[in-house]
């Protein structure tokens, strides 16, 4: 995969936890989802397929059912904005699952955002949201600490609506 379709350096670096780019600001909200191994993969899936985004209520147009390396991925705000991404990494291992995507020509931010669902030594089960970015756009610039804002509450609500997911029937 070529990063010179990206808006951005440093493709993948969502990886390293706490790497941030000079000139980006970053991004790191963790909700705990639940215990246990069930809730971890009821997760995982959900985040792998593209169902916590779409329980989110935003719309997804993905070139593949599953997140993937090179897989194509627009994310539709308020049925206005369109935010064009490539998933740059995914990783699933015993106790952690997740991927992250870069951004593409038209999308309203420049960098990078990753999900990812981890299970701790005592069965705690959370979600990450991790990201790195600067306004593209002039709305988003325009947007200032608005912006900023809103992309707080949207990694809250990620974590907000995948916890119903990982936890709907099961006992308390």
């Amino acid at each position: 995969m070529s990063s010179a379709d990206f808006t951005y350096d440093h493709v993948g670096a969502t990886r390293e936890p706490g790497f941030c780019p000079p000139g980006f600001r970053p991004l790191h909200v963790r909700t705990r989802l639940g215990e246990g191994e069930e809730v971890l993969r009821r997760a995982a899936e959900a985040v792998m397929t593209w169902e916590m985004h779409r329980a989110m209520g935003v719309g997804i147009d993905a070139s593949a059912d599953r997140a993937a390396p090179g897989v194509d991925v627009t994310v539709t705000l308020a049925g206005m904005i369109k935010a064009p991404c490539r998933v740059v990494w995914t990783m699933a291992e015993h106790r952690r699952t997740g991927w992250a995507y870069g951004t593409l020509s038209g999308h309203p931010e420049c960098g990078e955002e990753a999900f990812v669902v981890d299970r701790t030594g005592d069965g705690t089960v959370w979600l990450t949201v991790s990201a790195f970015s600067r306004p593209a756009r002039w709305y988003a610039r325009a947007g200032g600490p608005a912006t900023r804002g809103l992309q707080h509450a949207y990694a809250r609500r990620c974590g907000k609506v995948l916890r119903h997911l990982a936890t709907r029937g099961l006992p308390d």
